[in-house]
């Protein structure tokens, strides 16, 4: 006798993946349109940030990360490929999603949000600059302590780095993945370091039901042919502290290994969800970069 209902949700969990960890990830990169970053950011941390995110199946942890003025100086390349320009994409989004679940997640999702359009639950004063589902590919851990992957968005870290970085053929992506993982990251994320974890993730097309047809069309080149890698660096400290130090050299250290290119990298602090806190200072004084 089957001891389970009928009915959809009871049979939904006998098949498929339950497997513990980051299997993927959602990484999204938004810019809210001056003089409207208060009510952008209620309605995403109030509403979208659980009705259009953590309430879906199968993602199991988010974190909102900004960049206030004073952070944007620090991005590089100028002439970035990936956004509009270089200080554009003042709030970060990053979401853990369980391994080989991507599908049932992306199409819930995608139906969640055709809904919330239709009903007009969306707030359209915000431009997304760089969104786009991932594979998780490998972590790098500083040591054994450091907590494992799956919990590195429950207790946020001081700040975080997005690193874009762009293999010179889709055929060289895979050799990239191999280099960062098993020569590059090792080297960097090292004992006493400033860094405890770093993640790759390889970005994916995007899918045009997932997204308004705006959305797609500013979107639809995110994985530049298949060819890009995104990479979340956890820090222990303040950006600002350690940047001259430990962060200033990527274009120059991708180019060196003819692997790839840095695109772009640019640092964040975590956002105190549910506040107001740095609303104010996303865009600088007159003059400064922001």
């Amino acid at each position: 006798m089957n001891p389970f209902r009928d009915d959809a949700y009871s049979q939904l969990p006998l098949t498929g993946s339950h497997e513990v960890g980051v299997g993927h990830a959602l990484i999204t990169l938004v810019e809210p349109h001056p003089g409207h970053e208060s009510h952008y950011n209620r309605w995403y941390e109030d509403t979208h940030y659980f009705d259009g995110a953590m309430q879906m199946p199968w993602m199991f942890a988010g974190r909102r990360w900004l960049a206030p003025y004073w952070l944007q100086p620090l991005r590089y390349p100028a002439g970035t490929p990936v956004l509009p320009s270089v200080e554009t994409g003042k709030y970060l989004g990053t979401y853990w999603i369980t391994k080989g679940r991507l599908d049932d997640h992306r199409n819930w999702t995608g139906a969640t949000n055709a809904r919330h359009r239709a009903i007009g639950n969306v707030v359209t004063d915000r431009t997304t600059v760089y969104t786009a589902f991932h594979d998780s590919v490998g972590n790098v851990y500083r040591d054994p302590a450091v907590p494992r992957a799956r919990y590195a968005l429950q207790d946020p870290a001081a700040g975080i780095v997005l690193h874009v970085i762009d293999a010179h053929t889709t055929e060289g992506r895979e050799d990239l993945e191999r280099w960062l993982l098993e020569e590059y990251l090792p080297s960097r994320v090292v004992a006493d370091g400033p860094v405890s974890l770093a993640m790759v993730f390889r970005v994916l097309p995007p899918l045009e039901y997932y997204h308004s047809k705006q959305n797609y069309e500013v979107l639809k080149g995110v994985s530049n042919d298949e060819r890009r890698l995104t990479l979340l660096w956890f820090l222990t400290e303040d950006p600002r502290e350690i940047w001259a130090e430990h962060f200033t050299h990527e274009v120059d250290n991708l180019a060196t290994s003819g692997k790839g290119v840095t695109s772009l990298i640019a640092p964040f602090i975590p956002a105190k969800m549910g506040t107001s806190l740095y609303e104010d200072q996303l865009r600088g004084p007159v003059g400064s970069n922001g």
